[in-house]
């Protein structure tokens, strides 16, 4: 039997594992904050804030286990040009939730979808357009007509 050889970049090592165990550790104290902000609730009557508030704490608690054994781990890749990709991914989902209060769910949508198929998956123009078109279709006619979930929408 032949092994199947994976083209990846080499390991990071020991510094990166720490550094990507801070960066999460950051983002898990944030969205504890931000959670404490919306308010908790009780169990029997939970917040808007409980859930954003347990994940953040699963987020914290795993990165302080990250960074005190990460350090031993092989199977982190060093950042290279590719890694720009998931950088611009996160990107355009902050922009997302940037704009869809001010102008709605279908622009934003229309334009998230549209460029991650075109710009990130390589799709062609057209295929890009019909699935973007089709999936914001598709979402107003389950949200806003079946579910009637009040979504903040440009018309």
């Amino acid at each position: 039997m032949s092994e199947l050889v994976e083209d990846r970049p080499p390991a990071a090592g020991p510094r990166s594992q720490l550094g990507a165990a801070v960066v999460a550790a950051a983002i898990g104290v944030f969205g504890l904050l931000g959670s404490l902000a919306l308010g908790l609730g009780k169990l029997t009557a939970p917040g808007p804030g409980l859930w954003p508030f347990a994940v953040s704490v699963l987020i914290t608690v795993l990165s302080v286990v990250l960074a005190l054994t990460g350090r031993h781990g092989t199977d982190t890749e060093r950042f290279t040009g590719a890694s720009v990709l998931t950088a611009v991914s996160v990107a355009s989902l902050v922009l997302f939730a940037m704009l869809l209060p001010v102008i709605g769910f279908e622009i934003p949508s229309l334009l998230l979808v549209f460029g991650w198929m075109r710009f990130l998956g390589k799709e062609s123009w057209v295929s890009s357009a019909a699935v973007s078109v089709g999936t914001v279709a598709a979402f107003y006619v389950l949200f806003v007509v079946l579910l009637e979930i009040p979504l903040p929408r440009l018309i």
